[in-house]
């Protein structure tokens, strides 16, 4: 296993401890019977994160990033870190937008999209080649290496944290002309929280 290693419950305790308060605040306003039950749907939830957690195997540089990927993903498809990628043993597949790909991409990345995904842009790739597919965190690259492997793709892996955690460690993007940029497309302002560097458009 290798970057960070799993996160502790003390560790995981900072991370949710404003949504612990929350619950504080809301069991001050509501009847007697029901902050128990908020208390145990809390706890589940904490121990569901940190069991997923401990699963993964791969972590990234940011805690609470790394609590959500950890949560996010199935974990059914073997992953790389962004290190590994970078040795560029693997061919990329990009399993963004059309629109997130134009903006930038990591250097050598072939576009095949993601809702629009055709096996056709694989064209002359032999089932046995190295392929690591990459999205922004992870999610839509993980349903693509799958969607891979049960088509007979042999050697398939998700970039655990996406172009995100690439960006974020220090690694540089490309626009469409091969020019290096800061720009990087964060799909949403709800997951481009997770890009810490770089300039985010969305």
């Amino acid at each position: 296993m290798d970057g960070v290693p799993p996160i502790s419950p003390g560790e995981e305790h900072d991370c949710f401890s404003k949504v612990i308060n929350a619950c504080d605040q809301l069991c001050d306003r509501v009847p007697m019977r029901y902050p128990l039950i908020i208390g145990l749907v809390l706890l589940g939830f904490l121990l569901l994160v940190w069991g997923r957690n401990l699963q993964a195997t791969r972590h990234v540089s940011d805690r609470a990033y790394d609590l959500v990927l950890s949560t996010l993903l199935s974990h059914k498809v073997p992953a790389v870190s962004v290190e590994q990628i970078a040795s560029g043993e693997f061919h990329l597949l990009d399993a963004r937008a059309s629109r997130e790909f134009k903006v930038s991409h990591i250097p050598g990345a072939i576009w095949v999209g993601d809702e629009d995904f055709s096996l056709d842009r694989l064209t002359g790739m032999a089932k046995h080649t190295p392929i690591a597919v990459y999205c922004s965190v992870g999610y839509r690259s993980e349903r693509i290496a799958e969607y891979l492997r049960q088509h007979g793709y042999t050697n398939v892996v998700n970039v655990y944290g996406g172009i995100f955690e690439w960006v974020n460690t220090g690694h540089p993007v490309v626009t469409p002309a091969g020019d290096v940029t800061e720009t990087v497309h964060a799909y949403s302002k709800l997951w481009g929280v997770w890009l810490t560097r770089g300039a985010r458009i969305y």
